[in-house]
C-alpha cells in the first residue's frame, strides 16, 4: 500500500522488521539489557543508537534488500527510524518500561530459553508504533490534512481486507460460501464481481463489513472489524468512510503506478542502449583481422569542398583500396569494380556523392535490404549473393561500426530531407 509521504507501509516493511529485530539483538550483545530498565533513559538510549547504527550498515544481503518501490534499502529505511527513535524519546521510555515491567515479573528473562525471542517482540512493537507515526506525520505534510496513528492502521487494515477478498474472488470455487456470503447471495457460477474487481478502488464498503462477519465463521477468529478492540469503532457503522479511505488508496496507486511506468521505460531504454553497445562492441570484434596496421587514405576537410562545384563521384584509390577488400573476404578489387557499375546519373548517388563507396552501400543496405533486383552482381559478397555486411563495410572504409552506422544515418536523413523538399514543391 503506498499512500502520499509514506515509505513504510508496503511490503518490504517485514524485511525492514526482522533486519530491526535481528540487529537490535546483536546491540544488545554489547550492552548490558538491564540497562534499559535504569533510570537513565537518555544514555541507554544514546548507547542503542550508537551500538545499532553500524550493525545495520553492515546487515548483510537483507539489508540491501528493496524496502519500497521509492528505490529505499531495507538498510536505508531502518536506519532512518532508529534515528526517528532519538527525535521521539517518549517511544524509547515505553520500551524500557515494557523490559522493566518483564524484568520485575520474571526476572532477568533475556537470559532465559526464548528469552531472545521476547526481547526482539518488544523491539519490534516499538518499531511497529513508530513506523505509523512517522508515515501519519508525513502523509500530514504531504497532505494537509489530519492523519493519526491509528488512521493508518486502519489504511493497512483495508488494504490487506482488498487483497484477501480479490483472492477469495479469484479462486471462488473452492471458496464458494465465504464469496457468497461477502456478496449477500449465493455463488452457483463465477461472479461478475470477480472480474470488476481490478483495483482497490473498485472494492464496496459492504464487501468489507461482510467479509469482516464471515471470518470467524470459515477461519475460526473474529474479523477486525468484528473485535472488542475499539482500535476501528469508528468504521464499524460508516460504509462511507471506508469507501473514501479505499477510493484514496485506490487514487494513489493509480498515481503512483503511473509514475513508475515513466521510470520503468527509461530503464528499458537504457537496457536497450547497453545491450545494442555491446552488440556493436562484440560485431567489431568479431569482424576484426590480424594483421599489421594500415595507413588509411587521406580524405578531404568539408571545409575546403568547394560547395558551388557539380558533385562528382570520388575516385576510388585503387591502391590501399585492393590491399583492404581480401581482408574481408571481397574480391581485392571489390571496391574498383563496385564504384564503376553505380549509376553516379540516379538521384540517391548524386545526392550522396560526398559520402565514400561504403557508406552509399550501407545506405542502400538499410533501405532496400542485403539483396534486391536493383543491385549490380558486383556489389554483392561473391560468397553470399548479398551486400557485404556492416562489419565488412566499415572495414572497407577504413573506420569503426559505430562511425560507419553514423555516417549512413546522415546520409538518409538527407535524402529524406531533400526527398520531402520535391514532394512539397511537386504538391505546391
Amino acid at each position: 500500500m503506498r499512500l502520499p509521504g509514506t515509505r513504510y507501509q508496503e511490503h518490504g516493511w517485514e524485511q525492514v522488521r526482522k533486519l530491526l529485530g535481528q540487529c537490535s539483538l546483536q546491540a544488545l550483545a554489547r550492552i548490558d539489557p538491564a540497562s534499559l530498565q535504569g533510570a537513565d533513559t537518555d544514555g541507554s538510549l544514546a548507547a542503542y543508537v550508537e551500538a545499532v547504527a553500524p550493525i545495520l550498515h553492515a546487515g548483510g544481503s537483507r539489508a540491501h534488500a528493496p524496502g519500497n518501490s521509492y528505490g529505499e534499502t531495507t538498510a536505508e529505511l531502518a536506519l532512518s527510524l532508529v534515528y526517528e527513535l532519538q527525535a521521539r524519546p517518549a517511544d524509547w521510555v515505553a520500551l524500557c518500561t515494557a523490559v522493566a515491567t518483564e524484568y520485575a515479573r520474571i526476572g532477568p528473562f533475556w537470559t532465559q530459553p526464548g528469552g531472545d525471542a521476547l526481547l526482539r517482540k518488544k523491539f519490534n512493537d516499538l518499531y511497529a508504533v513508530l513506523r505509523d507515526k512517522v508515515d501519519s506525520d508525513h502523509y500530514q505534510v504531504a497532505c494537509g490534512r489530519p492523519c493519526s496513528p491509528n488512521r493508518m492502521y486502519a489504511y493497512r487494515m483495508l488494504d490487506t481486507a482488498y487483497h484477501d477478498i480479490a483472492r477469495l474472488f479469484e479462486s471462488w470455487r473452492e471458496h464458494a460460501a465465504q464469496v457468497g456470503a461477502i456478496l449477500g447471495r449465493s455463488v452457483e457460477a463465477m461472479p461478475i464481481e470477480a472480474r470488476q474487481l481490478r483495483s482497490i478502488g473498485d472494492c464496496k464498503p459492504e464487501w468489507i463489513m461482510r467479509w469482516s462477519e464471515s471470518l470467524e465463521a470459515h477461519t475460526g477468529a473474529p474479523g477486525p472489524l468484528h473485535t472488542r478492540s475499539k482500535r476501528f469503532a469508528s468504521l464499524k457503522s460508516s460504509p462511507d468512510k471506508i469507501g473514501a479511505m479505499l477510493r484514496e488508496i485506490g487514487e494513489y496507486d493509480a498515481l503512483s503506478a503511473n509514475r513508475d511506468s515513466d521510470w520503468l521505460q527509461d530503464a528499458s531504454a537504457a537496457d536497450a542502449w547497453l545491450d545494442d553497445y555491446w552488440r556493436v562492441l562484440n560485431e567489431s570484434e568479431q569482424g576484426s583481422t590480424p594483421g599489421p596496421d594500415q595507413i588509411l587514405e587521406a580524405r578531404q576537410e568539408a571545409l575546403d569542398i568547394d560547395l558551388d562545384a557539380e558533385p562528382d563521384i570520388e575516385a576510388p584509390m585503387t591502391a590501399p583500396l585492393t590491399s583492404i577488400a581480401p581482408c574481408v573476404s571481397l574480391p581485392p578489387n571489390y571496391l574498383v569494380v563496385a564504384a564503376t557499375v553505380e549509376d553516379r546519373a540516379s538521384w540517391a548517388a548524386r545526392r550522396m556523392a560526398q559520402d565514400s563507396l561504403p557508406v552509399r552501400l550501407a545506405v542502400y543496405l538499410k533501405l532496400l535490404g542485403p539483396f534486391d533486383d536493383c543491385f549490380p552482381s558486383e556489389w554483392c559478397d561473391p560468397a553470399t549473393g548479398e551486400l557485404p555486411t556492416m562489419g565488412q563495410l566499415a572495414q572497407l572504409d577504413g573506420v569503426s561500426l559505430p562511425t560507419l552506422r553514423k555516417r549512413r544515418d546522415a546520409a538518409i536523413l538527407r535524402l529524406n530531407e531533400v526527398a520531402g523538399l520535391q514532394e512539397e514543391q511537386r504538391w505546391a
